[in-house]
């Protein structure tokens, strides 16, 4: 029986097809197969003629619905139709006129559920189970008050009717899912055969890649060689002018196959890290040497800026990371006409042995639209065309930039104020080496070189003999005239065997050997050489010439022993300083005038350490100068609007100018945030000393800032804005906290940035209104309030609760009395004030007045530091002269 039912539903299957297709007309089918089992038994147990015919017409539609809706390619639609047919049809007669419970109804409910389940999707499953369920819930509930309206079954058919329903849908529903089982493995072998065939596809694609590789290189090594030739002659200035066009042609040329074939491996998951010691120093010169004639050449400004305590010595991948930096370099010069391009490095601790260096590329170009940035690292994307339209580049650098740093287990962010120009942050965590530091970097120290068109060999050696090994003609030519200069005495070689026959004979300094040779290649040629009996070249220096230096490569010739790599095509002064390193010092005389210095005008060093976290706030925060100075707090104003002009609150107007003016004058002002490109330009800006921005707004209920600093802050990544939930000194608390925690050097940014939140609860910020016309001026109060405050007296306590200003409460009496009722209820909870701080805020208040709050306050708490503070114009034009706040901590529930 089983092997039959397997055959039905093997001749039942498609070879191929839509699975849903398939699923859909092979349960109609079985459905109606099912019905027609259950009609033939009603017609013998004489069921109900209406619950007949309802059953014969359902097996006429429903396959007439299939093949319509199989035709039209509505899938489903046709299974909505039969599903609705079932609920407001089959089901209800079923019920009312096949005996209710006593009937084969509820056997009908388990198949319909199941069919829905599997036939429908999305939306349209959803909705059907859920107008089933109401089907099934009426139907009981009807046949429960209502009785009469179910035709009772005798006892044999009720036996009949059950047994027959139970047998025939508990087979059907067997026969479905073992039709949705072998759909699924027959859906799961494809997707293995797949997987297989483009697995296979990979390793084509790669041989092919690796293939290309050394094939495009070995004619770009040619021209790249020659051309450099070239300009080492005196020439003239056209013939130089082309050759260096050529020359920028093959590098650009170069780039783009290198792009490809990376994207290549990460796409097939063939890139690899390989981590070992490097030296930083050594490393950032080369990355200056490569910039700084591009930047140059652009009239750009290149700023290095080096933590002098990164260590001398770091173990990681010093290629990729190499590769990183010089992608986004590049790309900053690129897209930058003017201004400057910069590298900021800096590290910090993070463990014993470990260190998080930090790599910023900045530069003046045209900046990226926000709503581009999301895209920014997708491969093959661009973004702004329009704009960038006549910038080479395949859409490829920063997708692979992305992959490296993820591969080094490090971080990219991107922050960009459009128009403005770009940050581009990475982050990678690297192991030390010792705890030697670099100090003051100077590309000088390593041997940096700045492009001359004059060209001067760094050395001679006319006594050194050197030998290079290659397949190709071309590469033999190109090496041996880049090296003429030297003097050094050169033979050639064409294959593995021809090079051993030459190591037999003569002894060699150096030998360059080329790694993909036909019959024997540059690996297993060095093997025999190292072990070549009689062999006069078995300690001699070796190194590998490759095109592709990827890190299983470089570990395969770490792993061999050879003495250095050099990646095709060959940089002539690489191919000086290699041979030079590996050279006996007897052999050489040196051409100092060679190891040329940067200009003035080249390299700008910077000897700067960047803050990790800065605490940036509005004016409106209410802080003393001195604290603003001495903890780095950086302060964006508000603006004082006036009939008279627009001013700079707290620099171009103070609190009590502002409130004569206004009394001299009967006159109204009001004040604004700063819109969104200000807080962008003043992030942007502040970067420049900081590696993140905490920035610390007014009560984003009481005021724009909050919104627009957080809109600007969308275009930083190290940028987070934190709402107070408070205004003047309330605000500059939290402040004052922040910026006693960012001090820290172990600080850590998206930690303090939630403990604020905590820290919100605890400040009390409060005012004492003397008179309330100024609130009436702005608008905050009516004026028929004002006129009834004023006559009885009143003087409104305001509050700050869930980053809102109320009223909470209210002080009749004169301006003393009012004033010493106010100390005493805001400070009657003395156990539960911290006292290290208190700041009585107030708008023109005299000094005298002043002493005798402060006495009066400190009667009741004593607080360590209590600041007598200006409020800001902002907040003086509207709570208007004559009113203070006495603002603090409470302490804490967790404070000992």
């Amino acid at each position: 029986m089983k092997k039959r039912i397997q055959n039905f539903i093997h001749r039942m299957s498609l070879p191929d097809g839509d699975f849903s297709e398939q699923k859909f007309k092979y349960f109609t089918l079985i459905g109606v197969l099912a019905l027609v089992f259950v009609t033939i038994g009603n017609i013998l147990i004489r069921e109900h003629w209406i619950e007949i015919v309802v059953l014969i017409l359902t097996e006429v539609s429903a396959p007439a619905v299939m093949l319509i809706s199989l035709r039209k390619g509505k899938i489903q639609t046709g299974g909505v139709l039969i599903a609705l047919c079932m609920i407001f049809l089959i089901l209800p007669v079923a019920y009312f006129f096949g005996g209710g419970l006593t009937g084969c109804v509820v056997s009908w409910y388990v198949f319909s559920y199941l069919f829905i389940g599997l036939i429908l999707e999305r939306k349209q499953r959803t909705f059907m189970l859920i107008l089933l369920t109401l089907s099934v819930v009426i139907s009981y509930v009807l046949a429960y008050f209502w009785p009469q309206l179910v035709h009772e079954h005798d006892r044999f058919t009720w036996y009949m009717d059950s047994l027959l329903s139970v047998l025939v849908v508990s087979y059907t529903v067997y026969l479905m899912i073992i039709f949705q089982n072998r759909l699924f493995i027959r859906e799961n072998q494809r997707a293995q055969q797949q997987a297989v065939e483009i697995e296979a596809l990979n390793r084509a694609q790669n041989r092919f890649f690796s293939s290309m590789s050394h094939e495009i290189r070995t004619p770009i090594n040619t021209i790249i060689g020659l051309n450099e030739m070239i300009l080492r002659e005196e020439v003239s200035d056209e013939v130089a002018e082309d050759a260096r066009n050529i020359q920028s042609a093959s590098r650009m040329l170069l780039s783009l196959i290198n792009d490809i074939l990376d994207m290549s491996k990460m796409e097939s998951g063939k890139m690899e890290i390989v981590r070992v010691p490097y030296d930083t120093g050594k490393m950032l010169s080369e990355l200056v040497n490569m910039i700084w004639g591009r930047a140059n050449e652009k009239g750009l400004k290149f700023v290095i800026d080096v933590d002098p305590y990164l260590p001398a010595q770091l173990f990681s991948d010093e290629v990729r990371i190499k590769q990183i930096l010089i992608n986004l370099l590049n790309n900053a010069v690129k897209y930058t006409e003017k201004g400057e391009v910069s590298l900021s490095i800096h590290c910090s601790r993070t463990a014993k042995g470990k260190v998080m260096v930090t790599y910023q590329v900045e530069d003046t170009g045209m900046g990226i639209r926000s709503e581009s940035i999301p895209y920014l690292f997708d491969a093959f994307k661009r973004v702004d065309e329009e704009k960038n339209r006549y910038i080479e580049g395949t859409g490829l650098g920063l997708s692979i930039v992305k992959q490296l740093v993820e591969l080094l287990g490090g971080e990219i962010s991107v922050s960009s104020v459009y128009t403005k120009g770009s940050t581009f942050t990475v982050s990678i965590e690297q192991e030390t080496v010792d705890d030697a530091v670099i100090g003051q970097f100077t590309p000088e120290r390593y041997h940096g070189r700045r492009e001359k068109n004059s060209y001067q060999q760094k050395f001679e050696a006319p006594e050194a003999r050197v030998l290079i090994v290659d397949d190709n003609k071309a590469n033999l030519l190109v090496a041996s005239k880049l090296l003429r200069d030297t003097k050094v005495q050169i033979d050639t070689a064409e294959s593995g065997q021809q090079c051993l026959m030459l190591t037999g004979q003569n002894h060699y300094d150096a030998i360059f050997m080329d790694h993909m040779m036909p019959q024997m290649d540059g690996v297993e040629c060095f093997r025999k050489l190292r072990e070549q009996p009689g062999g006069l070249c078995r300690e001699t220096p070796v190194i590998i010439l490759t095109a592709n230096a990827d890190s299983e490569n470089r570990a395969l010739y770490k792993k061999e022993g050879f003495d250095a790599y050099l990646l095709k095509p060959v940089d002539g002064f690489a191919l000086e300083e290699t041979l030079q390193s590996l050279l006996p010092k007897e052999l050489m005389t040196g051409n100092d005038s060679a190891d040329t210095v940067y200009g003035s005008d080249a390299v700008v060093r910077q000897i700067r350490r960047k803050a990790t976290i800065m605490i940036t706030t509005d004016s409106v925060s209410d802080l003393p100068e001195e604290l603003i100075r001495s903890m780095n707090i950086r302060v964006l104003p508000y603006r004082v609007i006036t009939e008279d002009g627009i001013f700079a609150d707290g620099t171009e107007v103070k609190g009590d100018a502002i409130l004569r003016y206004l009394s001299d004058n009967k006159a109204t002002a009001k004040s604004e945030s700063p819109e969104r490109s200000e807080y962008e330009e003043f992030f942007a800006k502040e970067l420049s000393d900081a590696q993140y921005i905490l920035h610390i707004a007014m009560a984003k209920k009481a005021s724009r800032g909050f919104a627009n600093a957080s809109e600007a802050a969308l275009s930083f990544y190290n940028v987070r804005v934190v709402d107070s939930g408070h205004l003047s000194s309330g605000m500059g608390l939290m402040v004052l906290d922040a910026a006693k925690e960012a001090e820290n050097s172990n600080a850590d940014f998206k930690e303090l940035s939630r403990t604020l939140s905590d820290t919100k609860d605890l400040i009390s910020t409060s005012f004492i209104v003397d008179d309330t016309e100024y609130l009436s001026r702005s608008g905050r109060l009516p004026m028929w309030l004002h006129k009834v405050c004023s006559a009885l007296m009143i003087h409104p306590v305001i509050e700050m609760k869930d980053s809102e200003m109320t009223v909470g409460g209210i002080i009749f009496g004169d301006r003393e009395k009012a004033r010493r009722k106010y100390i005493r209820r805001v400070l009657h909870a003395v156990s539960g004030i911290d006292t290290d701080t208190l700041f009585i805020t107030y708008a023109g208040i005299s000094s005298d007045e002043l002493s005798r709050i402060q006495k009066e306050a400190e009667d009741i708490v004593t607080f360590d530091h209590v600041y007598l503070q200006p409020a800001s114009p902002a907040i003086s034009i509207n709570c208007g002269p004559g009113s203070f706040g006495l603002i603090y901590k409470r302490r804490s529930s967790h404070a000992g």
